[in-house]
């Protein structure tokens, strides 16, 4: 609770070699009443792996697709109608947010009920177009060329290259320091643009106003859409920061560097030092080791949801008749035409 403000967070779910570095956190934070995991996802063993933690911690709350279907990103916008209790502050977390600064909730909190005004109001993400753009033009961050302010950015949004030097760059400079501090930007409202939403705080009060009904892509609904309609600006909180792990097109290089690994040695040991944090870890790796050990019996169960099927795309049918090494040769030439063209080292 805060301010007589119930606190509930929720993520969409989710995958949780991610998640197993988010939930610790949330649990341990006194701020937040309960955690939504939003089961939008047919595998089984992840499910599973909520199920367990469930079990063990009376905060988690299991919430399933109202409309029984999932279809990954299509799917989310349905879990919004159930996010308008009154004096209630949701905050939502991408199950990829791989770290969040200590007193993340607590000032986030307070910065929304400081700020009623905005429609959303979300924190500095580490990997997150727009935040890096506000990264760059308040000297935080050096980068070879100046690069536009754009959510679906080329660059900043797509490349995994790019993604891995601004990992690497925030973990050895300023999270290993503990120096993230120092990024700090203040306060940066904003209106008429669509912005990646890692993490968004709202009040259940503002959502009830439209019964929260979130027609198709939830990001641009609630970033730009819905604000705009309204005649609303959101913010962004610059003295407070998280770190995201990646974007779609990011991933599978983020994947070949080891970038998840960096953050869990990180994490686990700063959660050793901290009794409390330890044991919820602890639990929480007892509970991935479990499902892990029955993925085999898991993947034989039916999914609690009817399964969308997708037609292939006319790009993937394409794919499927180029041969394989044609296909990796191609790739290998783009992504070494990719790393010219993006920033390769930061300077601090």
């Amino acid at each position: 609770m805060y301010q007589n403000y119930k606190i509930v967070v929720n993520t969409a779910a989710g995958r949780r070699r991610y998640m197993q570095y988010l939930i610790p956190p949330i649990l341990h934070s006194e701020v937040v009443d309960r955690y939504d995991i939003w089961i939008n996802t047919n595998d089984m063993v992840d499910i599973e792996f909520f199920k367990l933690l469930a079990q063990k911690y009376s905060k988690i709350n299991l919430a399933w697709q109202p409309d029984n279907v999932v279809d990954w990103v299509k799917t989310i916008n349905a879990f919004y109608r159930a996010c308008t209790e009154p004096d209630t502050i949701y905050m939502k977390l991408d199950d990829d947010v791989v770290w969040l600064e200590p007193e993340l909730f607590d000032k986030m909190v307070k910065f929304r009920v400081d700020h009623p005004d905005y429609f959303l109001v979300s924190p500095l993400v580490i990997n997150n177009a727009l935040c890096t753009y506000l990264l760059q033009i308040n000297d935080k961050i050096k980068l070879r060329k100046y690069y536009d302010a754009c959510c679906s950015h080329p660059v900043l949004w797509e490349s995994g290259y790019f993604a891995a030097d601004l990992h690497h760059w925030f973990l050895d400079n300023y999270l290993r320091t503990d120096k993230y501090r120092e990024l700090y930007t203040g306060e940066h409202p904003m209106a008429m643009t669509r912005f990646s939403i890692n993490c968004i705080l709202w009040f259940g009060e503002m959502m009830k106003a439209f019964n929260g009904i979130v027609p198709g892509d939830d990001e641009e609904f609630l970033s730009c859409i819905k604000p705009t309609q309204l005649g609303l600006s959101n913010c962004i909180n610059g003295d407070a920061v998280i770190s995201h792990f990646a974007f779609g097109p990011q991933r599978e290089i983020l994947d070949r560097q080891g970038i998840l690994d960096s953050y869990g040695e990180f994490l686990h040991q700063e959660w050793n030092k901290d009794a409390s944090l330890n044991a919820i870890n602890q639990k929480v790796q007892e509970a991935i080791r479990d499902v892990n050990s029955r993925t085999a019996q898991l993947r034989t169960l039916s999914s609690p949801y009817t399964k969308v099927r997708k037609k292939p795309s006319i790009g993937r049918n394409i794919n499927k008749r180029v041969p394989k090494n044609l296909r990796r040769g191609v790739k290998t030439l783009f992504e070494r035409e990719h790393r010219r063209f993006i920033v390769t080292r930061f300077n601090c």
